[in-house]
């Protein structure tokens, strides 16, 4: 298996972030579960690459050649993909990809899970989604999709079809329990 992760090119002001984020990492690797990124080495993107690494597991990068030398692409990758824009690095990401989470990140990130999120709506796949909620950080998100639904602009079911945990053995039950809703327009 193979997770895409979404994250900040940032750390973020506490250092819960890069503590959780470290754990998720070396649980992956022990668990034998692959990750695939945006091939940073900064941030909570560099944190997530460097914890899979020493732990033993494999990383795919996937960058942009314009963001090669902001986000500092990492030396020691299992493999780096070098693309030409970040549409190609979403769809890289999710023809890699087995699952998908958002750890803590800021526009970007929400931009990225955004996207991937419609797609599974619409059928486009049927890979489990996942907000790795540390502290919190996504609440205000939900709450906000919870609004969202509320005034008949999203369906229950694409909201439950989203998986909201905080520990990386709920993670990975989830995705071994995802079932895929179906398509918007089935």
């Amino acid at each position: 298996m193979k997770v895409a992760i979404y994250c900040g090119s940032a750390e973020g002001k506490s250092p819960d972030y890069v503590n959780c984020v470290k754990a998720l990492g070396r649980h992956l690797a022990v668990q034998g579960v692959g990750v695939v990124y945006g091939g940073g080495n900064v941030g909570l993107m560099g944190v997530i690459a460097n914890a899979v690494l020493q732990a033993g597991g494999k990383v795919i990068g996937v960058i942009p050649q314009h963001l090669k030398s902001k986000e500092i692409a990492h030396p020691s990758l299992t493999e780096l993909h070098i693309v030409a824009n970040m549409h190609e690095r979403k769809a890289k990401m999710s023809e890699l990809a087995d699952a998908f989470v958002a750890l803590p990140g800021g526009v970007g990130t929400l931009e990225e899970m955004f996207e991937i999120w419609t797609w599974g709506q619409l059928g486009l796949h049927d890979k489990p989604c996942a907000f790795y909620n540390i502290n919190g950080f996504y609440d205000p998100l939900f709450t906000m999709v919870e609004s969202m639904q509320q005034a008949g602009f999203v369906k229950q079911s694409y909201i439950d079809m989203i998986i909201k945990v905080n520990s990386p053995e709920a993670l990975l039950s989830a995705f071994q329990a995802y079932r895929a809703p179906q398509p918007k327009w089935s």
